[in-house]
C-alpha cells in the first residue's frame, strides 16, 4: 500500500504516521518526492490489506500497489531516482554512470595505467574485480583484499569512485571497507540472502539481470535491496542465454525502456558481457545511450592477451576513447550529462 500524505503536514505529523504503521508491525518507507510525500506500508499481504490505514490522521489516500515489486515500482514513486556514487558522480536523471576499467584487479601499476586512461577518456567510476566468479574452479579467482587494497588505492588517487563484486555474504564486511558501490554477478542476482545484506550496507548497489530472469524477476531481486532500506539501487542489462553463438550472450536492449515505464531506478547497459565482441561494443554501447539507458559499462584493459580474466572482450585504452567521443555527443543530443570525478 501507499499512504498519499496530506500537503504541508510536519515532521511531527509524519512521525506520528510513521509510528502507528510500526505499531501495527508492519513496516514504514518514506518517500519525499516533488509534488508528494508518500509512505510505502510494507509487510505480509493479508496485514497490509486489513491495517486501518486511512483511519490515521494526517493520511489523505491509501493506494495499492498492484505490482509485486512495491518499493521499485513507479507507483511508490513517479520521479526518477537520481543519488550519488562519489567523488561528486551522480546517476540517474539524465546523469550517465560511464563505469570502466578491467575485468579484474591484477596489481596497482596495470590498474593505475588502465584508471588513468579510462579517466581520461571520461569514465567516471572505475571497475575491477578482486573476487572473480568463474566457470571453471581452476581459473584465477581474484586477489581478494590485497586486490581491494589496490583499487581503493588507485580509485583515490586518480579520484574516482570504485565498484566491485561481491559473491558471498561473509564477503560484504570486508568489500564495504574498500568499495564505493557493490556490484551484484547475475549469477547472483537471485541470492536473496546476500541481496539483503548489501541492502543494509546502505552502499550503492549495481544488480546485473540474471542469464535467464524477466524484467519482473530483476525488479523482485532489487526489492529485496530497497526492502533492507537501502534506496541507491542501479540496475544492469548484460545480456541473456540464447541459441545464437555468434555473441557471447543476447543484448536485451528493450528491458531499458521496459524497465523506465515500471520503475524508477536507474538502469544502465553492459555491452562488454553481453556481445563478448570488442567490435560490438562500441555500436550497442550507443544504442543503448539513444534507448535512455543510464550509463555504459565497458570492459578496458592496455594488454588483452596478457589478461587473466576476459580479455578477449575488452576494448584497449584508445578504442574506450573513441567510443566515449561518440558517446559524448550523443549525450548531448538527448540532454544527458556526463559527470565527471572530481578528487
Amino acid at each position: 500500500m501507499i499512504i498519499v500524505v496530506k500537503p504541508n503536514s510536519t515532521d511531527e505529523q509524519l512521525r506520528h504516521i510513521v509510528d502507528t504503521i510500526e505499531s501495527m508491525g508492519l513496516k514504514a518507507d518514506l518517500s519525499k518526492g516533488l509534488h508528494r510525500t508518500v509512505i510505502g506500508v510494507i509487510g505480509e499481504e493479508d496485514a497490509v490489506r486489513n491495517a486501518p490505514l486511512g483511519a490515521i490522521p494526517g493520511v489523505e489516500e491509501v493506494l495499492p500497489i498492484l505490482k509485486p515489486y512495491k518499493l521499485a515500482s513507479r507507483e511508490y514513486q513517479k520521479e526518477d531516482s537520481v543519488f550519488d556514487i562519489g567523488f561528486g558522480v551522480k546517476v540517474g536523471g539524465g546523469n550517465l554512470a560511464m563505469i570502466a576499467g578491467p575485468c579484474a584487479i591484477e596489481g596497482e601499476e596495470i590498474l593505475f595505467e588502465i584508471g588513468k586512461a579510462v579517466k581520461a577518456a571520461g569514465a567516471n567510476i572505475l571497475r575491477g574485480g578482486a573476487y572473480k566468479p568463474r566457470t571453471s574452479p581452476y581459473a584465477f579467482q581474484g586477489l581478494g583484499e590485497d586486490g581491494l587494497r589496490i583499487l581503493r588505492k588507485v580509485g583515490d588517487a586518480l579520484g574516482m569512485p570504485v565498484v566491485t563484486e561481491v559473491m558471498d555474504t561473509r564477503q560484504v564486511e570486508i568489500v564495504n571497507k574498500y568499495t564505493d558501490m557493490f556490484q551484484i554477478g547475475a549469477r547472483n542476482m537471485q541470492n536473496f540472502n546476500l541481496l539483503s545484506e548489501v541492502g543494509q550496507t546502505r552502499k550503492p548497489v549495481l544488480l546485473k539481470r540474471g542469464m535467464s530472469a524477466g524484467p519482473t524477476d530483476l525488479l523482485m531481486s532489487a526489492e529485496y535491496v530497497l526492502a533492507q532500506g537501502n534506496k541507491r539501487v542501479i540496475l544492469c542489462e548484460r545480456g541473456i542465454k540464447s541459441f545464437d553463438s555468434s555473441t557471447r550472450n543476447l543484448l536485451d536492449l528493450a528491458l531499458v525502456p521496459n524497465i523506465k515505464g515500471l520503475s524508477h531506478l536507474p538502469i544502465i547497459v553492459d555491452p562488454s558481457h553481453a556481445t563478448g565482441r570488442p567490435d560490438l561494443i562500441p555500436p550497442m554501447a550507443l544504442a543503448a545511450v539513444a534507448g535512455g539507458a543510464d550509463g555504459i559499462h565497458i570492459e578496458v584493459h592496455s594488454c588483452p592477451e596478457k589478461a587473466l580474466s576476459d580479455g578477449p572482450q575488452a576494448l584497449l585504452p584508445h578504442q574506450y576513447e573513441a567510443v566515449m567521443g561518440q558517446i559524448r555527443k550523443l549525450a548531448a543530443l538527448f540532454n544527458k550529462t556526463i559527470p565527471e570525478a572530481k578528487g
